[in-house]
Order: C-alpha cells, then structure tokens, then sequence
C-alpha cells in the first residue's frame, strides 16, 4: 500500500495536536493545582471560530482578527488552551492588588495566566518536534472564549492553528 503524504495530513495534523495537548496537561503548574482547560477544534467548529473572529475584528476595529481568521481556516485543526480561576492564596500582589482576598472576581489570577503561558510553551514546543507550523493567537482565543468552546468558567483562552503544508500560512501575513 502507498500512503501519499497529502492525504494523510489532516490525521497527522490531529495526531499532533492530541500530543500538544498532553504536553499542555502535563506542563508544571502553580502549587500542583491543575487549572487549565485544553481541546482541539476542526470542522464546523473551525469555520465557526474563524466567523467569530471576523465578528470580532469588525466590531472592534481590528484587522488582524480578519488576517488571523484566514490563518485558521488553512489550518488543519486549532488547539485550545485556556484557564479556569483558582485563587492561589498566595497574596503575591501580581495581579495588581495586596492580597488574594482583595482581587476583584474579574481580574484574573496571574499564577494562573502564567500556567497557561507554561502550557502554551510546551504545547508549541511539542509541535516543533515534530516540524508542523503554528502561531499563539490572541485573537482565535477571544473567539474561543466568547463561543465557550473550553466551557463555561474558563477565561484567558488562546489558540494555536496547526498546520502542514509547503509554507506557513503564519508567515509573510500582510
């Protein structure tokens, strides 16, 4: 049997993702307490999270959402990472005020954000071992979060597009 690599792309894509989303499982986080959410979208929910972010963009004056949901739609599937709110008690004072007991319940945590800057590190770097092109987005994040694909609770949500192809569609943007 031949395996022609084109055809095989899309499952590859997905193999790969299901990796980057271990490696964000298992990435070091704050006191021991596991706080992130992760998931891969393709499909339907793919084309819907590019819809989003040109929604987005229009409604707040920002191209790069526009030039960001092209990216997505040539991607084979888009990983998710995000953070549910978990106060540390640790009164570090990082997310601007003295004590956790003083943080209002909208900002957010940053021993959390931080967690999921560490699971966004190793799920890219688990990409680049194996040579496929992604780009963190802030953009598909937003979209992400404001259609819940990571569940009700979860905020300061990113998303990696993961391609392969002959050239990256995250460089020379425009």
């Amino acid at each position: 049997m031949i395996y022609d690599e084109r055809t095989l792309r899309h499952k590859q894509a997905l193999d790969i993702a299901q990796k980057m989303l271990v490696a964000a499982r298992t990435a070091p986080k704050g006191k021991g307490v596991d706080v992130v959410e992760c998931a891969v979208v393709n499909g339907d929910e793919q084309e819907a999270l590019a819809c989003a972010m040109e929604a987005l963009g229009e409604e707040r004056g920002h191209k790069f959402f526009r030039r960001d949901a092209g990216c997505v739609r040539k991607s084979q599937c888009v990983v998710l990472v995000g953070t549910r709110t978990k106060l540390q008690g640790l009164n570090c004072g990082y997310c601007g005020f003295a004590t956790c007991g003083e943080k209002p319940a909208e900002a957010p945590c940053e021993i959390n954000a931080v967690d999921v800057g560490i699971a966004l590190g190793a799920a890219v770097s688990r990409a680049q071992a194996y040579g496929v092109d992604t780009r963190i987005m802030f953009s598909a994040g937003q979209a992400a979060w404001k259609l819940g694909f990571l569940g009700e609770g979860v905020g300061q949500v990113y998303a990696i597009p993961v391609s392969i192809s002959s050239k990256s569609p995250f460089f020379d943007r425009g």
